[in-house]
């Protein structure tokens, strides 16, 4: 399609060839031709903007070139408008009732029903993905035109909603069956770059988190918890006993009886591998790399680093010696140290004052000692009142504006995304009441051959871990940026995904192989982009796609764990009656088979989900799985005054957990309608309890007021009589 135009317009030239005038009056051109009224030839104009946006391969030799012009040519594209253009153009194709009515007629819904949609998803994909990362060499106009199009897509000037809604428009139309043939893989690719854009990824989250710590006037975070993990190394997998047996029994074959040895104690811990099962000996360790598959040193937040294949021949192993210390700096909750002070209290002197953590009179020095020390390590929270005094100043962040256009349909979108990722998941069987998410890639004639079917298998599957890997980014996203928001836009999200059964859902993904999910090999190198339109392609034969490329492990899917159990670590912390879902649904071996994943990340969170229900799993859980308690131990945050390994806390006797979400929910619902519902009634204004705003505020009284002000005091105020037993006994 662009060759056919280019060549009527500049003859005998070639696209980098053009000086920069040239280019734009041609996309000038191509922007008048997406105006015209036949929608065939929209199309076409739409496919050479495409093949622009690609980055023009057929004028490059090598891969490096197609970068270069695809980064080049997205920007000019920019610059000349033509992302406003295609979003008329999407809006178009969304709202095209004839489109969706002939795929609700069709008892098969192919690629062929969603071609302009997936062209026009393609170019501002490419837009947005190209623009958002920013590089050292990129000009002062670049730069410009990046927070130009950040502050677009954020803060919507023509329309009321930011961009995002519209692909969550999507998300939910396509769900609720009125749009079977929307692309969902790339809306929902999309969708999580257009956020990554707008809000902003984990690094720029923890710059935001300092700067609003700053702003509070709370102290700096003891270390930035990015670089801890980097730092951190795997751990071997505790072996089961069916492991166990076959090790000893292969042991006997091949050397003499050993006199049997005591369990490793935990004070060498940091010598030995805290998984590492003393019986399994040195063979298993010479054959750890072949067993576990992956190796721990991948680093999740540098894709540079995993991209290349790791090395065929691991040098001579040594013993780990782990660092001495803990990873992480110890903290403790305000709530902990209330709790302390309050048994100290009850013990030494026979009555409580409530919240009060400054008076200490009575108490033993051992007492001041320890609140002092508790004290050093308090975590400082970003605190908001329900009811703040008087009209609340709410500062138009990115965040902000997207939780108030999200906030009306939020609970439809979070279920329509967790529907997605449930069609998805490896372990879900076809239904016929779920959702055909794979209409974007199924063909409209279906393979005949053997290497057609295998190549059509191959994409089902890579198609699918696409799905699951943008909706747990996004999600991941927008918990972790409303939570710095405001604490109830993230309770409000959180909430309602566990009302949308997202915590069994999550556990259900991981009740698999997770091994053969991390290590699969669902894709075909020879055929990405842009590879594929560089280099002469070999030929593909049943045996070179059965063998697969190189790759010990998949990084799609291992970011897709740790996403979601990032996700389940979210939901869960400090909620009681949803750690005990997780015990419920029988999630510790679950969760137990997924550290044979040795990644250091995604074992931390393993762990970490472990810790919290570690005190409701039993005694005998505890003394029969004791490497893990270890692993624990070394690799988790410590809070002080936790008693997570022992279940002695008073967190974990069995409160009413319904009571517990329903005073959330309230508080919740209290929020949103005291900031997003403005009662025009003025009985409902939010009552101020502030004392000195109350004291200063200036109110008109009645002109003689001052006359009978000695005789007002005296009757309301000093003829009372002041029970101070009553205070004591509120306290």
């Amino acid at each position: 399609c662009f060759e056919e135009d280019f060549q009527t317009q500049v003859q005998g030239k070639r696209w980098p060839d053009l000086d920069t005038a040239q280019q734009k009056a041609y996309v000038m051109r191509l922007l008048d031709g997406l105006e015209v009224v036949n929608r065939d030839k929209r199309l076409k104009v739409a496919r050479a903007i495409l093949y622009l946006a690609q980055g023009v391969f057929g004028e490059c030799n090598n891969e490096l070139d197609v970068l270069h012009w695809s980064r080049h040519n997205n920007f000019l594209l920019y610059q000349m408008g033509m992302f406003t253009a295609f979003l008329e153009l999407l809006n178009m194709e969304i709202d095209n009732s004839q489109a969706c009515s002939s795929a609700l007629r069709k008892p098969a819904i192919s690629l062929a029903d969603s071609t302009e949609l997936r062209v026009l998803l393609s170019v501002m994909y490419l837009m947005i993905e190209s623009i958002r990362v920013e590089l050292e060499t990129d000009a002062p106009e670049w730069k410009t035109s990046r927070e130009a199009f950040k502050t677009e897509l954020s803060f919507p000037v023509h329309s009321e909603e930011p961009f995002a809604l519209l692909l969550f428009t999507m998300v939910i139309k396509f769900c609720s069956g009125h749009a079977p043939h929307f692309p969902m893989k790339k809306v929902l690719l999309l969708l999580w770059k257009v956020l990554l854009f707008t809000l902003g990824g984990f690094e720029a989250l923890q710059v935001m988190k300092m700067k609003k710590r700053e702003d509070l006037g709370l102290p700096p975070l003891p270390e930035d918890s990015i670089q801890v993990m980097r730092s951190m190394r795997a751990a071997s997998p505790p072996a089961c006993s069916i492991e166990l047996i076959e090790q000893q029994q292969q042991k006997r074959s091949h050397r003499s009886r050993r006199p049997l040895m005591k369990q490793d104690s935990l004070d060498i811990y940091n010598e030995r591998d805290p998984f590492k099962n003393d019986e399994a000996g040195v063979d298993e360790e010479e054959n750890d790399d072949v067993e576990s598959g992956i190796e721990g040193e991948l680093d999740l937040m540098e894709r540079d680093a995993i991209i290349q294949a790791l090395p065929a021949q691991r040098p001579p192993i040594e013993r780990v010696c782990f660092p001495k210390g803990l990873p992480w700096a110890p903290k403790v909750r305000q709530k902990d140290i209330e709790h302390f002070l309050e048994a100290s209290r009850h013990k030494f002197i026979g009555f409580t004052l409530g919240q009060d953590t400054e008076t200490l009179i009575g108490l033993p020095r051992p007492i001041h000692e320890s609140v002092k020390t508790l004290k050093q390590v308090i975590q400082w929270l970003f605190t908001f009142s329900l009811f703040d005094p008087g009209e609340e100043e709410v500062q138009e962040t990115a965040c902000e504006i997207l939780y108030r256009a999200m906030l009306y349909n939020l609970p439809q979108y979070m279920i329509a995304l967790l529907k997605i990722l449930l069609a998805a998941a490896p372990t879900s069987k076809a239904k016929t009441d779920s959702i055909n998410i794979l209409a974007d890639v199924l063909p409209e004639e279906m393979p005949i051959t053997v290497l057609q079917s295998m190549k059509l298998g191959i994409d089902v599957n890579r198609h699918k871990e696409i799905i699951v890997k943008s909706i747990s980014a996004l999600l991941l996203l927008l918990l972790k940026h409303f939570k710095l928001n405001h604490i109830y836009q993230f309770e409000y999200v959180s909430q309602h995904l566990v009302f949308a059964n997202c915590i069994p859902l999550i556990l259900k993904f991981f009740n698999q192989n997770i091994m053969s999910y991390i290590t699969a090999k669902n894709s075909i190198s020879v055929l990405d982009y842009p590879y594929c339109i560089v280099h002469e392609l070999p030929e593909l034969t049943a045996e070179s796609l059965e063998t697969g490329d190189n790759n010990q492990f998949c990084w799609r899917n291992l970011f897709s764990c740790i996403n979601l159990l990032r996700i389940l670590n979210k939901l869960t912390k400090w909620k009681h009656s949803r750690t005990m879902m997780l015990v419920v649904f029988k999630s510790a071996p679950i969760l137990k088979r997924a550290l044979k994943v040795k990644q250091a990340m995604m074992q931390l969170y393993v762990l970490k989900l472990l810790k919290i229900q570690t005190k409701y799993l039993g005694r005998q859980w505890r003394k029969s799985n004791m490497k893990t308690m270890s692993a624990i131990y070394q690799k988790v945050r410590h809070r002080m005054n936790d008693d997570w390994a022992y279940g002695n806390d008073i967190d974990a006797r069995p409160w009413d957990f319904q009571a517990e979400e329903c005073t959330l929910r309230a508080n919740i619902e209290a929020f949103n309608n005291r900031r997003y519902d403005k009662p025009q009634d003025s009985e409902f204004v939010p009552v101020d309890n502030c004392l000195q705003s109350v004291l200063g505020q200036r109110l008109e009284l009645p002109e003689d007021f001052h006359y009978s002000y000695e005789l007002w005091l005296e009757r309301e105020v000093f003829s009372q009589p002041i029970r101070w037993e009553e205070l004591l006994h509120y306290q």
